[in-house]
């Protein structure tokens, strides 16, 4: 057995001790986000903030319980935000030893990267895409409905809202991986690119809760343009293939 190779029950251990300090670290963020949970939940509703007048959306509970369990979810999914970059790097970690030293210098690398482009998919969909979303949402049907938000169903929809536009801002940076590890280049990713149209609008319209055009063409876009941007990072920045003699 070669000096970086790891038995089975060492491959056990160490994923034990990652999964313990990514517990860990999500269990301190959530300790930190519980006091300010009330004040997250303001932050979310912000992007409604237009309707009624400028008074934004009145949020209700109907169950006896739901303000208290809304706090903690608030605090869990504010805690798994503050402890992702420890938790990325303990799934980095994990992998590690079944990588070379490059392509361990890569993710190391591309660290701060995959957490800055995360929190631009997250202001863009804060920004830009809830504005236009929540709006139609809570004011569909205003002539017939008097729309009674629960607490909890506002924040999930916020909530995923917001993490899938962070997830899918990631994508020039995984082609970026994917052409420095060897496995895809520029040439495959522009092969790829008239599927990805269709996958663009199919994302659109799985992310955004509403059936309107306008809304998934709004998280299409972007995805499109950065698709575009991931092929020219790759042209750019990618693993140049071996010349053919």
């Amino acid at each position: 057995m070669n000096q970086g190779e790891l038995t089975f029950g060492q491959h056990l251990q160490e994923l034990r001790k990652r999964l313990l300090y990514s517990l860990i670290s999500v269990v301190g963020g959530t300790a930190i986000a519980f006091p300010f949970w009330e004040k997250i939940v303001v932050w979310l509703k912000r992007p409604a903030q237009a309707l009624n007048n400028g008074e934004g959306v009145p949020l209700i509970a109907t169950q006896v319980t739901e303000a208290f369990t809304t706090s903690f979810r608030v605090s869990i999914l504010a805690g798994l935000i503050l402890a992702f970059p420890v938790v990325l790097y303990q799934v980095i970690r994990f992998v590690a030893p079944g990588l070379t030293r490059n392509e361990q210098r890569y993710l190391l690398a591309f660290l701060p990267a995959v957490l800055l482009i995360f929190l631009a998919g997250v202001s863009f969909g804060y920004l830009v895409l809830t504005p236009q979303a929540l709006p139609f949402l809570l004011s569909f049907g205003g002539e017939v409905v008097q729309p009674q938000i629960r607490v909890s169903s506002y924040v999930d929809v916020m909530v995923r809202l917001l993490f899938w536009m962070g997830i899918v801002f990631e994508t020039p940076l995984i082609m970026l991986l994917l052409s420095r590890l060897g496995i895809a280049n520029a040439r495959l990713f522009s092969r790829f690119r008239r599927y990805w149209i269709v996958l663009a609008f199919i994302l659109g319209a799985v992310i955004t809760p509403t059936v309107d055009p306008v809304n998934q063409t709004l998280v299409a876009i972007p995805l499109l343009v950065l698709y575009e941007v991931g092929i020219g990072l790759v042209r750019l920045l990618g693993k140049k293939p071996p010349k053919t003699q």
